[in-house]
């Protein structure tokens, strides 16, 4: 349990998600180095920035540009996960970096002195945010003028098990809200829109796809994507039903996924937004 933190039963789960589950394994992941790095190199970091990094995991981002930025500059993470806060301390140290700090913390209720930070990065989080417009409004009061928010979020149709599970679940009228995408900006216009609302200056908002092939065996294994918190799934679906309703939809999303398996593995589209 993350009891350091006041967090809702929604952000509970979600902490308790990362610290039990997803901790033993986030850093063997290609696909999350590769999307956090392509948000770092999407903006320009200059040595002495100040940096603020929101959902930072095991410290993907916040570690490279802390190694940008220089001695002069400072990073903090911040996350809600006691274990991936402990397991980015553990990198820093690892790498001699003195220039960065990981706070324990969730990102839609930080709270730092006005113009604090030349740069607000959030690499594959934000779609998590409940409150997106007044999540931005709160990041752009700690920028520094002229500073700069850079998000890289993942898009509805970005992961293709989801996209099974989706038509699969509406097949039978269940309606599960997989990583908070129901509540999230799903095009460009919708983003645009957004950080307009939010009274922020549109820089560009474009679709990437950083795909890769999975095998059939580990692709079945995200099922249990179906039990991801969100506060729609609020009680889950899945309680109406019973154990053998519930075994029945899982044969049928792991029949759908070997029909898309080549000998290469199931294609992952990885589609997602990058906003500054």
């Amino acid at each position: 349990m993350n009891n350091q933190l006041k967090l809702d039963p929604y952000k509970q789960k979600l902490a308790e998600v990362y610290d039990n589950t997803r901790s033993q394994n986030y850093d063997q992941s290609k696909w999350l180095f590769q999307i956090t790095h392509r948000l770092v190199e999407s903006v320009e970091i200059k040595p002495g920035d100040k940096v603020l990094d929101i959902a930072t995991g095991t410290g993907h981002v916040a570690i490279k540009v802390a190694q940008l930025v220089g001695n002069s500059g400072w990073v903090v993470g911040v996350d809600l996960s006691t274990k991936m806060i402990e397991q980015a301390r553990k990198k820093a140290i690892a790498l001699n970096l003195k220039n960065i700090e990981f706070q324990l913390a969730d990102g839609e209720n930080i709270n730092f002195p006005d113009n604090s930070f030349n740069l607000i990065l959030c690499a594959n989080a934000f779609p998590l945010m409940i409150d997106k417009e007044a999540t931005l409004r709160l990041w752009s009061k700690f920028l520094k003028p002229g500073g700069f928010i850079g998000l890289h979020s993942i898009a509805e149709t970005g992961f293709t098990n989801i996209v099974v599970l989706k038509k699969i679940l509406e097949n039978h009228r269940i309606n599960i809200d997989f990583f908070q995408l129901s509540n999230t900006v799903n095009t460009i216009e919708k983003y645009e829109n957004l950080l307009r609302q939010a009274n922020l200056e549109v820089i560009f908002v474009k679709t990437e796809t950083h795909g890769s092939y999975r095998s059939l065996e580990e692709t079945k294994k995200k099922w249990n994507f179906v039990y991801y918190p969100s506060p729609v799934n609020n009680p889950h679906p899945f309680t109406k039903l019973s154990s053998e309703e519930i075994e029945a939809i899982k044969a049928e999303f792991e029949l759908e996924l070997e029909k898309l398996a080549t000998p290469e593995g199931i294609w992952n589209n990885g589609t997602t937004f990058l906003v500054l």
